[in-house]
């Protein structure tokens, strides 16, 4: 299979590294050192998203906004002027329902299969292959490209037939994601208020019923001194939950927590942060944040 990556950052990279080391990859990225250190790993470096898909049998596209996912696709030399009929695009972007569903809907005008497979489980598993995908896609398209996404995660669980189905499964998971990540940082430094060492608490909790993924992830780097490399900034925590807050408005749906979470994101970027690693909205509850 002649795969094509469009998207190669924090998630993109190790995603497409795991697919090397089975089917040739040809990647796009406007960040040229990041192509670069997968060409020096045998990856093929496109110019641009239209001459990576290419003669590719399936492109891959994995950006962070829904923004960037329209100029990938749609822009000048985006995924739409590289297309063969029937090349299958997989998005792996979470950008929300309505994105996709549009996206979808224009890219099989042009005569592409779509699949919609936003994926949870962070930089660690994206690493590791441990991921999970939640796709949204006709049964049969999808088992065409399962073996490819078997390469990336441990899981892929189908959410519906329809393109924006995954999305949608995405959004539950980052109302959850965005409240625990909050509550996480809250937790350690109420620790720290009451004089404990956070580190022990942090060991002693996890394990127990107050334990998440976000806890025992992002925890250890919550308390690290200095500064923490960035594995995901907080301004995607911006984005995420408020593309919650948006379908939640447009279902009904009552979420205070996420609001309050939102809002907390929103003030760390406002306050410079939205750069830095995620885990350093622990600051927000400090009296001097900066």
């Amino acid at each position: 299979m002649r795969v094509a990556f469009v998207g190669v950052g924090a998630m993109g990279m190790p995603m497409a590294r795991l697919v090397m080391r089975r089917h040739p990859v040809t990647v796009f990225d406007p960040d040229s050192a990041r192509t670069a250190e997968l060409a020096a790993e045998g990856a093929g470096v496109a110019g641009s998203a239209a001459e990576a898909v290419r003669g590719a049998d399936t492109a891959v596209v994995m950006v962070a906004t829904p923004a960037q996912l329209e100029q990938a696709l749609f822009g000048e030399d985006g995924v739409h002027a590289g297309l063969a009929a029937r090349t299958t695009v997989v998005l792996m972007s979470s950008v929300g329902v309505d994105c996709v569903v549009d996206a979808g809907l224009r890219l099989e005008a042009l005569g592409a299969r779509v699949v919609d497979a936003p994926v949870t489980g962070g930089a660690v598993r994206a690493v590791t292959g441990e991921l999970t995908v939640l796709a949204g896609a006709a049964p049969e398209v999808l088992d065409e490209v399962r073996p490819l996404l078997e390469l990336m995660a441990a899981r892929i669980a189908h959410c519906g037939d329809r393109v924006g189905d995954g999305q949608a499964v995405k959004l539950v998971n980052q109302l959850l994601c965005s409240v625990h990540l909050a509550a996480a940082g809250e937790a350690l430094q109420f620790a720290r208020a009451l004089g404990l060492d956070p580190e022990q608490v942090l060991a002693t909790i996890e394990s127990g019923a107050a334990s998440s993924f976000m806890l025992s992830d992002r925890g250890p780097r919550m308390l690290k001194d200095g500064t923490t490399p960035v594995r995901s900034a907080i301004d995607i925590f911006v984005k995420d939950s408020s593309l919650v807050l948006a379908a939640a408005r447009e279902a009904g749906a009552v979420t205070p927590l996420t609001e309050q979470a939102a809002e907390l994101f929103s003030r760390a970027s406002h306050q410079g942060l939205g750069r830095d690693d995620d885990s350093s909205v622990i600051r927000m509850f400090q009296k001097e944040p900066h």
